[in-house]
């Protein structure tokens, strides 16, 4: 027989059960006004569907569970009326979701009402301040368009040591612009190798190299008052090995066994292996660990350590709800979902991208809005673009990773060709309402070269040999190459690889360095300040690593450290170095000179309410190195014109005035007035953004 587990206050499930509910009566009543007990009707009186109905018989039967919990923790009905209305608003699509997924369960009833429960909970744990976000975010939906938001991403150690001395950083950010932080993983993680603090031992506890949990929500309350998003990683489709989970599993606990994947044998796993990919083949072959204290193989999809969370299970669902409440009532405004693409497994897949993965993820995002209204997700899903579109929508992931256009902007940098680029943006680049991209040149992780094949094809591309080459450039193994990346998780077998490296050292700032030519070091500048612009101007919220703003180069002392030499991605992950903060002053400083730029640029774009969204259209040219676009929003509008290539091109003044609607321009950036009377030249990787006079 199973025990209910006790509140916080000690009364338990069976306790509610036995309550009686003579007083509550008027309150059950009042909760079926809400319309839970009907479908809002159109004008001809259609009558709810079976699903819906079921819905609302299943929650009627749980308000008994509700009204108890209300007296126990003394609730304002005020309060209760502001939940209980987005839990019915929510309701029926959260419970469809989850029958698809776990009604078949014997006991699904009662994992039903622990879910309930539990997001209940979230809730009433969530501060007061929070709340009202909420509540302002509620009645500003698609906040997160604004042409305002721009954001930067670091690991704390790395940029500031712990988040007391972050806090303290918070002019810095205001200086540089930004209204977004995003911090890399933060959390308790396991000793040694932990894959850049992904590898999460515990949920509810920060690392201690880096501060506490209330340092953490100082820094949230900071931030806010500061008008600067907090965004952290949800890591949900693994925990590290030695998570509390997993140890429990690791002692023979049952109940934590069906937490993972567990194989006595190679059976199982060998018909699974048939069809997944591998990704980090030069770590470990395969998808399995073998473990000597279980004696059982571990589904383990990247690193050994890192334990995938068995979904199948509605309990996994639920626990891992209640962490991702937790962390999101300690301030964040915004998750990264980590590894989405891989959350549900199937037999005879690759189990990556299916179906239930996006019903899982629907599910957290209808507890969000039930529990904490304000957060929103955004999707990290590294596969192929057709796939990357499908986790973005209202009801998934509001926001998500662009890197398809990441990749094409590097891609255009090396062959002086716009071509693929334009294909891919004029097919992918807009999104469903309510929902917008996360662009970025550099991340904490490496470059893979997500293009669609039939997009290369049908602008004469073979694709296969494309990423050969675009690999070849950017390890500088290319004659001509100005770029100095590195490889990452060279696959011999299958040829596959990706690049790590610094923005500055893959756009030539490196080489040029090392070559001592003022002439390199001024392309090289000029390549970083396009690709800057082109992130801040395409449409979504720009997102640069912090330390690109100086122009950093590749830190090849990361092989110093055993827990980081096996893992290329750490040389574009180095240490802030806050004395470049004395070279702003400096007018010959190539720092200063990148840091200053970028600064105005953001400026510029924060008051330019045509960057705000996703309009975008495209403006055909005569030159493949050119890239040309509107982008407009409200009777808004800009004109971007970018030279991808190191020769100087021009554009037909007409294209201009018809695109622009005008004959005088004003260059945003520079301040000068361009008339169409004659075409424009544009010197090499210049950009243009340019506003009617």
């Amino acid at each position: 027989m199973w025990h209910a587990p006790a509140t916080r206050h000690g009364f338990h499930a069976h306790d509610i059960e036995s309550h009686h509910f003579e007083t509550s009566r008027s309150f059950c009543e009042n909760m079926i006004a809400l319309k839970l007990n009907s479908r809002p009707r159109d004008g001809h009186g259609v009558a709810e569907t079976r699903n819906e109905k079921r819905a609302r018989i299943a929650l009627e039967r749980m308000l008994p569970t509700l009204e108890a919990f209300w007296e126990a923790e003394d609730v304002e009905q005020v309060e209760i009326d502001e939940v209980m209305e987005r839990l019915q608003r929510h309701w029926p699509r959260l419970f469809g979701l989850l029958v698809g997924l776990y009604g078949e369960q014997w006991d699904f009833f009662y994992h039903l009402e622990q879910i309930v429960m539990t997001m209940i909970r979230g809730w009433r744990m969530r501060d007061e301040s929070l709340r009202q976000s909420d509540r302002q975010r509620i009645n500003n939906p698609g906040w997160y368009t604004s042409e305002k938001l721009v954001g930067g991403a670091l690991y704390v150690d790395l940029f500031s040591e712990n988040l007391g001395k972050l806090r303290d950083q918070i002019p810095y950010f205001q200086k540089l612009g930004l209204t977004y932080l995003h911090l890399m993983p933060l959390f308790a993680v396991r000793p040694g190798n932990n894959d850049g603090g992904y590898a999460i031992s515990n949920y509810r506890s920060i690392d201690p190299r880096v501060g506490t949990l209330d340092d953490l929500k100082q820094l949230a309350a900071a931030l806010r008052e500061a008008g600067i998003l907090l965004v952290l990683d949800f890591v949900f489709n693994h925990t590290a090995d030695d998570h509390y989970w997993a140890q429990q599993a690791q002692s023979g606990n049952e109940e934590f066994e069906d937490y993972y994947f567990l194989f006595d044998n190679r059976t199982v796993p060998d018909q699974y292996e048939q069809t997944l990919r591998e990704i980090f083949p030069t770590v470990r072959r395969g998808s399995f660990t073998w473990h000597d204290g279980m004696q059982r193989w571990v589904w383990t999809t990247f690193n050994s350590f890192q334990w995938d969370l068995n979904y199948h299970n509605p309990e996994v669902f639920r626990a891992m709800l209640a962490e991702m409440l937790f962390i999101a009532n300690t301030g964040v405004d915004l998750l990264r979902l980590d590894a989405v693409a891989f959350i549900w497994k199937q037999m005879g897949t690759m189990c990556e991208n299916l179906p239930e993965a996006h019903e899982i993820i629907q599910a957290f995002n209808a507890c969000a809005r039930i529990a904490a209204p304000g957060l929103i997700f955004k999707s990290e899903a590294i596969v192929h673009p057709d796939e990357v579109v499908r986790y973005i929508s209202e009801e998934e992931c509001q926001t998500s990773y662009n890197p398809t256009l990441m990749a094409l902007l590097w891609e255009s940098l090396a062959t002086r060709d716009t071509k693929l680029l334009q294909r891919s943006l004029a097919r992918r680049h807009q999104l469903p309402s309510q929902t917008t991209w996360v662009n970025y040149l550099r991340c904490h992780d490496d470059i893979g070269w997500t293009f669609d094949d039939d997009d290369a094809a049908a602008v004469g591309i073979n694709a296969y040999h494309h990423r050969h080459f675009l690999n070849a450039f950017y390890t500088g193994q290319f004659e001509g190459s100005f770029a100095r990346g590195v490889p990452f998780q060279h696959n011999v077998d299958t040829g596959d690889m990706r690049i790590s490296g610094t923005l500055a050292s893959l756009a030539g700032l490196e080489q040029a360095i090392e070559l001592d030519r003022v002439d390199l070091k001024e392309l090289a500048i000029r390549r970083i300040l396009l690709l800057n612009a082109s992130m801040l101007s395409a449409g979504g919220i720009p997102l640069m690593y912090l330390g690109e703003e100086w122009g950093t180069l590749n830190d090849y002392d990361f092989v110093k450290d055993p827990a980081k030499a096996g893992d290329t991605r750490w040389v574009h992950r180095p240490k802030m170095q806050w004395n470049y903060l004395d070279e702003l002053g400096d007018d010959g400083s190539i720092r200063g000179r990148i840091f200053k730029s970028l600064q105005k640029l953001i400026e510029i774009r924060k008051q330019t309410p045509a960057f705000s969204g996703l309009e975008m259209e495209l403006i055909a040219t005569q030159s493949p190195q050119l890239l040309a676009y509107v982008r407009s929003n409200a009777g808004n509008r800009v004109i971007v014109v970018s030279n991808f290539s190191e020769h100087p091109q021009t554009i037909d003044s007409n294209r201009l005035r018809t695109a622009g609607m005008g004959r005088f321009f004003e260059d945003l950036y520079t301040g000068q007035t361009i008339t169409t009377a004659e075409d424009v030249h544009l010197e090499p990787y210049q950009f243009l953004w340019l506003h009617r006079v």
